[in-house]
């Protein structure tokens, strides 16, 4: 579905007019009992039908025996059948133009592959009849706004929103029982929730689709997601991109990092395993903020709720605590979130309103005083917020006696009416309780309050890289797809890759391929010594573990040596390889050893890879990824998110290195991937990059089109 057309079909689902509970029996205690009793409790207003094989009636409503006997046009059909019975049953609700449904059962694609096959087939009859299916294998959802429920696992009253709420959460997963531990974990803050929706396996309408109607819903601030797999990966990323531009925040938990993960989530929702990295790198890219575990989709969530205005800045930090400095300058550098010192201007003023023992710093650390001067509470959260580098304010304290702990959150509730900038405030003593009329005041000034100090910081990381992130970097534009030489199907050699890089752009040593070694003598005589020869052939991905690669000859017998010794060793490695020739080529100045490639994923599209290349990408994996159409200044902040980015910089005697030169590559690299969408696969292996200011060379180049077998490069 499109944007519009998704939040129009949608209304029909969260805000049915008109309902059918199809499956029901006169046996009680199944699916389709609870699902009628949670709508009738909370006083269901639109027209409710009842469907069952058995007919009869139940609670004085007669139970239709087949969905061919429904009035035409229902909005929304619950399914509380078994999985073998939902095909026809959908072709019996499209006859009747419903123009919804919600599907209860599994047994589909989180089963294996003969399922998936159904579910598939399933999906597709719906949407060439114009019927929208949420689920199998979910749970349903609630409306809170209007008092809406459709479900079956927990038959309770729904409490409606108020008239003038706009600051809730909408939670949108594709398990609903952690959807659940969300709402009730939200809800327990008095954070309000407008809707929570299970999507189960998405055999239609899924994330992007209930993404696109909440970005138009009034009461909706934040979106909470959680998912095993983001099907429709560009329609999601588009849908994240429009939240944010309207000022809605996308917070989302994505399990599946490691392989025990992956195979969980697809015996769970019948998710293919994706590419948890690449995943990261695009919906970070399209404004997702993306957390790591459930405290911080809870934690994150709830401040962006309190907080929706993005915070630029760093962190300020108040305590009662010496230890508590030491402790958050660790998990900040561990976390990337800085912790910047006060202006002279903030300084200078907070000075003369602490004691003298007290540096006026941050961290700032109260002491003991706030137990005899309790202001001080006030006075230090004021200064810290006043002060422009604070992005954030983290507030950890004990809760001392009952009469400290109220005077200082009536100290905190004064301070937080100066500023909007995000805070949260960490009570210790884990869950030792709190005085009643502390939590009155930290309710009725909406704190955003924790017992954890490192679930604190975790999230404060992740607030502040909401608000640091940048959104303004332009897109370069799409080139028009450059003339390069005819490419075959699957991996070129290496001589072709080079002629493709040198067409774009794409320093490379200078050389030719040679089919005699009459012409490698000629060829490295007109280069100079020393030279590299490289045996050619697509075959020959790996050409150092074939022997296919000698470096620094020199002379006329050198060469006619090294030709000899490069044919045999293929030879012997891959018998059934014909070489196009080899390779001679002008020795390369030293320098640092990147890669940059990209990737063409079948549903996420081009993403670029950046990295400590040679034989250290294998060993250490330390790399980078972006989606192809990123500047030249958003590739040079993620190379300088490199572990080894220390090395860019001289190290232990070597020269600093020309990043500058790697992005330029990087960024002719995505706009070859863009322009040209057969080509799959780029790897620049390594990537030389000499000294400021004196470019970079690709001395390898792998490039692989469309019908090649999967690299994993």
């Amino acid at each position: 579905m499109n944007d519009v057309s998704s939040v129009a079909r949608l209304a029909r689902v969260l805000r049915p007019k008109s309902v059918a509970v199809v499956g029901v029996s006169q046996k009680p205690g199944t699916a389709a009992h609870a699902a009628i009793s949670i709508l009738t409790m909370n006083d269901y207003a639109g027209d409710l039908h009842l469907v069952g094989r058995s007919g009869g009636e139940l609670d004085g409503r007669k139970i239709l025996t087949d969905v061919s006997e429904l009035p035409h046009g229902v909005d929304l059909a619950i399914l509380a059948i078994p999985a073998g019975a939902v095909l026809e049953t959908v072709q019996g609700l499209i006859a009747r133009s419903v123009g919804s449904a919600v599907i209860f059962a599994g047994g589909f694609a989180e089963l294996g592959d003969k399922e998936r096959g159904v579910q598939e087939q399933i999906g597709e009859v719906a949407r060439a009849g114009g019927l929208s299916l949420v689920g199998p294998n979910c749970l349903g959802f609630t409306n809170y706004v209007e008092r809406i429920g459709i479900g079956f696992a927990s038959i309770r009253p729904i409490a409606r929103l108020g008239e003038d709420v706009n600051d809730a959460v909408a939670i949108i997963a594709q398990s609903g029982g952690l959807g659940g531990h969300l709402y009730l974990g939200l809800t327990a803050k008095n954070v309000p929730v407008s809707y929570m929706i299970s999507t189960g396996n998405e055999v239609d309408v899924g994330l992007a689709d209930f993404l696109h109607y909440l970005i138009e819903d009034k009461v909706t601030r934040v979106i909470a997601v959680y998912a095993e797999a983001i099907r429709r990966p560009v329609a999601f990323m588009e849908a994240a991109r429009a939240a944010r531009a309207r000022g809605k925040a996308v917070v989302m938990l994505h399990s599946g990092r490691g392989a025990k993960a992956q195979e969980a989530a697809k015996s769970h929702t019948g998710a293919l395993a994706g590419d948890y990295p690449l995943m990261r790198a695009l919906v970070t890219d399209a404004g997702v903020t993306l957390v790591e575990s459930l405290d911080e989709l809870m934690d994150v969530t709830e401040i962006l709720t309190r907080f929706p205005k993005p915070a630029t800045g760093g962190l300020g930090v108040l305590t009662f605590s010496g230890a508590f400095c030491g402790i958050a300058y660790d998990f900040c550098d561990d976390l990337g979130v800085e912790i910047p010192p006060l202006s002279p201007s903030v300084e200078a003023a907070l000075k003369p309103q602490v004691p003298a023992f007290i540096p006026p710093r941050n961290p700032l650390d109260l002491g003991t005083q706030p137990i005899w001067q309790p202001d001080l509470v006030r006075i230090g959260a004021e200064a810290l917020m006043s002060e422009p580098s604070v992005g954030a304010l983290a507030i950890s304290i004990p809760i001392g006696s009952a009469q400290h702990a109220i005077n200082y959150s009536y100290a905190l509730a004064e301070a937080f009416k100066t500023s909007d900038k995000p805070r949260v405030v960490t009570m210790l003593g884990d869950t030792a309780a709190l005085p009643d009329e502390y939590m009155k005041v930290a309710t009725e000034n909406k704190f955003v309050l924790s017992r954890s100090s490192d679930r604190m910081l975790r999230a404060m990381a992740k607030v502040l890289e909401y608000g640091r992130r940048d959104f303004t970097h332009e897109t370069p534009a799409a080139l028009p797809a450059p003339k390069l030489p005819d490419l075959r199907p699957g991996a070129q050699p290496e001589w072709l890759g080079k002629q493709i890089l040198g067409a774009i752009g794409v320093p490379v040593p200078k050389g030719r391929l040679a089919r005699s070694i009459g012409e490698a003598v000629a060829f490295a005589s007109e280069l100079g010594a020393p030279v590299a020869m490289k045996a050619q052939a697509a075959a020959l991905a790996h050409k150092t573990e074939a022997g296919a690669v000698l470096l620094n000859i020199s002379g006329d017998a050198a060469v006619r040596e090294a030709w000899d010794k490069l044919v045999a060793n293929v030879k012997r490695a891959q018998p059934d390889v014909a070489l196009d020739g080899i390779l001679v080529e002008a020795m390369s100045q030293r320098g640092l050893e990147l890669v940059v490639g990209g990737r063409r994923d079948p549903l996420w599209g081009p993403v670029l890879l950046i990295g400590l290349g040679g034989i250290w990408i294998e060993a250490l994996r330390d790399v980078r990824l972006a989606p192809a159409h990123v500047d030249k200044a958003r590739i040079v902040l993620e190379i300088r998110k490199l572990r080894s980015a220390r090395l860019l910089d001289g190290f232990r005697g070597m020269p600093a290195v020309d990043v500058d030169a790697v992005a330029d590559i990087a960024v002719k690299i995505g706009a070859l991937m863009r322009a040209r969408a057969d080509i799959v696969e780029v790897d620049l292996n390594p990537v030389m990059v000499h000294a400021a200011g004196q470019g970079a060379t690709a001395l390898d180049a792998l490039i692989v089109t469309e019908g090649a077998a999967n690299h994993s490069h």
